[in-house]
C-alpha cells in the first residue's frame, strides 16, 4: 500500500464529504425520537397493508358466495380466521420478527438481501441465487404498477356505496387521481411527507373504531381467533378453500414493504408501529367486517364501507382515497429506490436520477420509471375497470416474491447468522410451504388476470438478465483487449509519446489491467498528460461504504496513479468530488484543471460464435444505446470530458 493509500485510509473518516459518494441521511443510521420515527413509519411503510381491508374481505368472501348465495356463519368465521392467522404467522412472525433482522447495514429489500448472500461481480453471469433475486425484484416492479391501480380504484368504489348513481364517475376520478399522483412525483415527498404519518394514524384509528363498534355488537366473532374455525372451509370444502386461500393473501400485500422501507426508519420503529398501532387496527377491522356479516350477510357486496353509518360514508371515502394515495406513493418511491439499487448492482442500465431533497438523499425521482409506471397503471385501470377483477392480478406477484425472500433468508440464517441447520430448515421449510400454498392458490387466477404481473415481471427480469449477461461479457472482452501495466509502459517508452502539463483521469471498468481505451488513446494520439489517474468505481454488496474504506490509491510510477472507489448500492458516484477528496489527501495536482476520458464502445455482434444470443443481444444493445451516458452518470463537467470511441466485438 502506498503512502497515498495510507493517507486515504487514515483521513477518510475525518473527511466524509470528500469521498465522492453522496450520503443518504437517515438511512442505515436512523435518528429521531421513537414517537416521530414510529409516526413516520405509519405514513410510509404501512400504507399498502393498511389499505388491504378495503378489498381483502370482500374478495375472499366473493370466492365463497357464487351465484348470489349469501355467506354463512361458517364462511365468515373461516375467512376471518384465515386472515387473522395469516397476519400473525406471515407478517408478525416471519417479516417483523425474522426478516427485519436481515438488514444490510440498516437497509432492507430483496436486492439488499440478495447482496448479502451474493456480492456483485462485474464478470459473473447469472447464478441461480442472483436469478432468484432478479425475479423477486422484477415482480416488485410489476407490483408497483398494480398497487396504485387497485388501491385508488377500490377507494373510489366507495362512491357507489354512498350513491349508486355515482358509479359512472369511479373510473374518471381514479384516472384523474393517478395522473395527478404521478405528475407531482418530480417534486418529491419531502413537503407532503410530514402529513403522511398523521393521516395514516387517523386512518388506522378509524379502522379500529369502525371494527370495534361492530365487534361489541357481535362478540361471537371472536371465535375466529380459534384456528379450527377455518376447518369448515379448509376440510369440508377444499375446492372453495383453494380460491379463498388465494383471496385471503390480499390481506398480506404490503408485507414486503416493511422490509424494503426498513432503511427509512429502522427495524425498531417498524416493529413498534406494527404491534402498537397497525396490527391491532387491522385485526379489529377484519373482526368488525366479520361481525357485520354475521348479522347482515347481504353487506358482502362491500363490507368495509358498510361498517360506517350513512353520514360517515363520504368522509370515509375521502380518507380512504388519501390513504390509498399514500400507499401508492410509498410503493412508487420504493420502485425508485429499487431502480437505483439495480443500477448500482449492474442489473439495469444507467438512468437519470434526480434528488428531490437536499437533506434526504433517499428522496429521488427517476423520470423514465415514473412515466412508464403511470402508463402501465392507467392501462391496468382501464383494462380491469373494477377492483374485484383486478384483485385476481394482484396476489401472484407478491406471493412469488415472498417465497423468494424465504429462500434467500434461509441462506442468510445459515451462512451469515450461523443458525443450526435443523431448526433453521424446519422453520424456513414451514414458511416456504405456506408461501408456496399461497402462490399455488393465486396461480388458479392465472387466466383471470394473474398473467399480468407475471408478464410485467417476466419482461423486466429478462431485461435485468440481458443487462447482467451483456455487462459481464463486455467486461471480459475489455479485460482481454487490455494489457498489463508493465506491457503498457514498455509501449509508451518505445513510442514517441508527448507528456502535456495537467491531469488526465481515465474512468475505466478494469481495475487490474490497463483499459483498451487508454491503449487506443496512446496508439492513435501519442500524447499523455503529466499526471494520469486510472479510476475505477467498484460496486460492493453494502448499502454504504464507510468513508475510511472507500478510496484506495496506488502510485504505479511514471506519473500514473491507480484509484479504486468502492461504492455502496445506496450511494451516488460523483467523480469530481472524488478528485477534490484526493487533493485533500495530498495529491495536489488534482486541484488543477482535469480532463476526464471515458470510453464509448461501439458494440458489434460477432458473426461466428457470438457471446450473446439474439434476444439477449438485442435487449442489451438497445439498453446500452438508450442508457444514460457515463459522463452524466458520473457527474462530469461536459467541457472537461473527452470520449474515446472504439469497436468492441462480442
Amino acid at each position: 500500500m502506498s503512502n497515498a493509500e495510507s493517507m486515504a485510509k487514515d483521513e477518510g473518516a475525518a473527511a466524509p464529504a470528500t469521498d465522492g459518494l453522496h450520503e443518504q441521511h437517515g438511512h442505515g443510521h436512523v435518528h429521531g425520537s421513537r414517537g416521530m420515527l414510529m409516526l413516520g413509519a405509519l405514513g410510509v411503510v404501512f400504507g399498502d397493508i393498511g389499505t388491504s381491508p378495503l378489498y381483502a374481505m370482500q374478495t375472499a368472501l366473493g370466492a365463497v358466495t357464487h351465484h348470489g348465495r349469501l355467506p354463512s356463519e361458517g364462511d365468515v368465521l373461516g375467512v376471518v380466521s384465515l386472515i387473522i392467522w395469516a397476519l400473525i404467522l406471515i407478517v408478525a412472525v416471519k417479516y417483523v420478527a425474522l426478516v427485519l433482522r436481515a438488514d444490510n447495514d440498516g437497509e432492507g429489500g430483496i436486492l439488499s438481501l440478495l447482496s448479502l448472500v451474493h456480492p456483485p461481480s462485474a464478470r459473473e453471469m447469472v447464478p441461480m441465487v442472483v436469478f432468484l433475486g432478479i425475479c423477486g425484484a422484477a415482480l416488485l416492479f410489476g407490483d408497483g404498477a398494480i398497487t396504485p391501480a387497485i388501491s385508488v380504484l377500490s377507494a373510489m368504489e366507495g362512491l357507489v356505496v354512498a350513491d349508486s348513481h355515482l358509479g359512472a364517475f369511479v373510473l374518471p376520478l381514479t384516472v384523474a387521481v393517478l395522473v395527478a399522483l404521478f405528475a407531482i412525483q418530480y417534486r418529491g415527498t419531502g413537503a407532503i411527507g410530514r402529513l403522511f404519518g398523521p393521516i395514516m394514524a387517523l386512518w388506522f384509528g378509524v379502522l379500529a373504531l369502525a371494527g370495534l363498534s361492530h365487534v361489541v355488537q357481535r362478540p361471537d366473532i371472536l371465535m375466529a381467533f380459534n384456528p379450527l374455525s377455518a376447518e369448515h372451509l379448509l376440510v369440508h370444502a377444499p375446492g372453495v378453500a383453494f380460491a379463498v386461500f388465494g383471496a385471503v393473501f390480499l390481506a398480506l400485500t404490503g408485507a414486503e414493504a416493511l422490509y424494503a422501507d426498513m432503511g427509512h426508519f429502522g427495524a425498531g420503529a417498524i416493529r413498534r408501529a406494527w404491534f402498537v398501532v397497525v396490527f391491532p387496527a387491522l385485526i379489529l377491522n377484519y373482526l368488525g367486517q366479520g361481525a357485520l356479516l354475521l348479522g347482515k350477510p347481504e353487506a358482502v357486496d362491500n363490507p368495509f364501507y358498510r361498517l360506517a353509518p350513512d353520514w360517515a360514508l363520504v368522509p370515509l371515502v375521502m380518507l380512504a382515497t388519501m390513504a390509498t394515495v399514500i400507499a401508492s406513493q410509498a410503493l412508487i418511491s420504493g420502485v425508485f429506490s429499487m431502480t437505483r439499487q439495480a443500477i448500482t448492482l449492474r442489473l439495469l442500465p444507467r438512468m437519470s436520477i434526480s434528488p428531490t431533497s437536499r437533506k434526504s438523499y433517499g428522496q429521488i425521482y427517476v423520470g423514465v420509471v415514473n412515466w412508464l409506471l403511470m402508463i402501465a397503471t392507467l392501462m391496468i385501470v382501464l383494462g380491469f375497470r373494477h377492483s374485484e377483477a383486478l384483485a385476481a392480478a394482484y396476489g401472484i406477484a407478491v406471493s412469488a416474491t415472498m417465497l423468494i425472500t424465504t429462500i434467500l433468508l434461509r441462506r442468510v440464517m445459515r451462512e451469515l447468522w450461523n443458525w443450526p441447520a435443523i431448526p433453521t430448515n424446519l422453520m424456513m421449510g414451514f414458511f416456504a410451504a405456506v408461501d408456496l400454498a399461497f402462490l399455488v392458490a393465486n396461480s388458479t387466477k392465472l387466466l383471470e388476470g394473474g398473467w399480468l404481473p407475471l408478464a410485467i415481471g417476466g419482461f423486466i427480469a429478462f431485461l435485468m438478465v440481458a443487462w447482467r449477461k451483456g455487462t459481464a461479457i463486455v467486461q471480459i472482452k475489455l479485460s482481454e483487449g487490455g494489457t498489463t501495466f508493465a506491457d503498457f509502459m514498455r509501449q509508451v517508452e518505445e513510442t514517441v509519446v508527448h507528456r502535456l502539463p495537467g491531469t488526465a483521469v481515465f474512468v475505466t471498468r478494469t481495475a487490474d489491467r490497463v483499459s483498451p481505451m487508454l491503449v487506443h488513446h496512446v496508439t492513435h494520439n501519442r500524447v499523455l498528460h503529466e499526471h494520469v489517474i486510472l479510476l475505477t468505481l467498484v460496486p460492493t454488496k453494502r448499502p454504504r461504504v464507510p468513508a475510511g474504506e472507500r478510496l484506495s490509491v496506488e502510485q504505479v510510477g511514471n506519473g500514473f496513479w491507480r484509484v479504486t472507489v468502492r461504492i455502496g448500492f445506496m450511494q451516488k458516484p460523483d467523480v469530481p468530488t472524488v478528485m477534490r477528496g484526493l487533493a485533500r489527501l495530498g495529491l495536489a495536482f488534482c486541484r488543477e484543471e482535469v480532463t476526464y476520458y471515458i470510453s464509448h464502445e461501439r458494440l458489434i455482434r460477432a458473426e461466428r460464435n457470438p457471446a450473446l444470443s439474439g434476444p439477449i443481444w438485442t435487449a442489451y444493445h438497445l439498453m446500452q444505446r438508450l442508457g444514460l451516458r457515463a459522463s452524466d452518470y458520473f457527474h462530469l463537467p461536459p467541457e472537461q470530458v473527452m470520449e474515446v470511441g472504439f469497436r468492441l466485438e462480442v
